[in-house]
């Protein structure tokens, strides 16, 4: 079960930090990925990190802007987010995957379990 958090309204150039929270004992040993959906847009790839946050995938448009990491002890995911953008707005969603993170971990489908969504809005 994950629990995503840390969204909210903010100007052009803020910034914002995403949480998802994991209960269960496989979230420490699998690859965790943000994924975001803007209003009327596929869902689509963020930012992704391996179990143990040696390995991070970005999506082009926010790399340099956007930095995920995990605490495992906490059995939580951070997306920190910066020089946030009008086009950054979207309900920003955090998943797990059991498999292989090397392996399509861009791809909606190969992630196994899903939070619930928090909203991310930035105003110009």
């Amino acid at each position: 079960q994950l629990q995503a958090s840390g969204g909210g309204l903010v100007q052009t150039g803020g910034s914002l930090r995403l949480s998802c929270a994991a209960a269960g004992d496989t979230f420490s040993t699998s690859g965790t990925g943000w994924f975001r959906r803007a209003p009327g847009k596929e869902r689509e790839f963020v930012a992704a990190i391996s179990w143990n946050g040696v390995h991070r995938d970005y999506k082009d448009s926010v790399r340099g802007r956007f930095t995920i990491s995990r605490d495992n002890t906490k059995n939580t995911v951070y997306l920190q987010m910066n020089n946030l953008k009008p086009e950054d707005t979207a309900v920003y969603y955090c998943a797990v995957k059991y498999g292989s993170f090397f392996r399509e971990r861009d791809v909606e489908s190969s992630y196994n379990c899903w939070g619930q969504g928090t909203q991310v809005t930035v105003s110009s």
